[in-house]
């Protein structure tokens, strides 16, 4: 079994993450953040670090998904390969930080990686307002986050909305977490597992 918890920067994707591996037993896979050589300087000069940084998450991911496959576990993903491209790329393209020639050579490799994996059993997407998302970066306080605008998070919500509509690779749950605090609730985390369980069940 393979679940894969999307949504945009600050929505509570690691967070959810890791408290389902703990509920289910199972291994949680996390974003590489921590040691991702890119992601200071992205954030303070975007146009110029945008395509290294994008193809640095695709192969990580991509490894990722590589791993999770051949492994035979039951996994919790935080984020997936098709945000990287869907999302992220899409959005530096249309900002102007990532120039054309840079964006068609991403998406080659992108559409050579996905021919190869295969998506989640089931993703589950915590929708969340851009002030839910504000409010979140700013609790857990990143020093290379704080340089995020709104309009940076919008756009990414936009892109995120977009995807999700159109999204068809597998089975599919949203969460609107705006009004959930699945941290501190113990009810509202029950309802995020009850909602979870009903669609894991029909899997089997």
């Amino acid at each position: 079994m393979h679940i894969a918890v999307t949504g945009n920067i600050g929505a509570g994707k690691t967070t959810l993450t890791k408290m389902l591996a703990k509920s289910y037993g199972w291994e949680a896979q996390f974003e590489d953040v921590d040691h991702n050589p890119y992601l200071d300087d992205f954030y303070h000069d975007m146009s110029k670090w945008s395509f290294a940084l994008q193809i640095y998450f695709l192969g990580s991911r991509f490894r990722q998904i590589k791993e999770i496959r051949e492994s035979g576990k039951n996994i919790i993903q935080d984020r997936t390969i098709y945000e990287d491209a869907h999302i992220f790329a899409a959005n530096l393209y249309e900002m102007g930080l990532l120039a054309e020639r840079d964006f068609q050579n991403y998406k080659s490799l992108f559409h050579l990686m996905t021919s190869f994996v295969s998506a989640p059993d089931l993703l589950i997407y915590l929708r969340a307002s851009i002030s839910k998302l504000v409010g979140q970066i700013a609790k857990r306080g990143r020093d290379y986050e704080a340089e995020i605008s709104i309009d940076y998070l919008s756009k990414l919500n936009s892109k995120y909305e977009e995807w999700i509509k159109n999204y068809k690779e597998g089975k599919l749950l949203i969460i609107d977490v705006d009004n959930l605090d699945f941290v501190e609730k113990p009810e509202d985390y029950g309802f995020i597992m009850d909602r979870i369980n009903v669609e894991i069940n029909g899997l089997f």
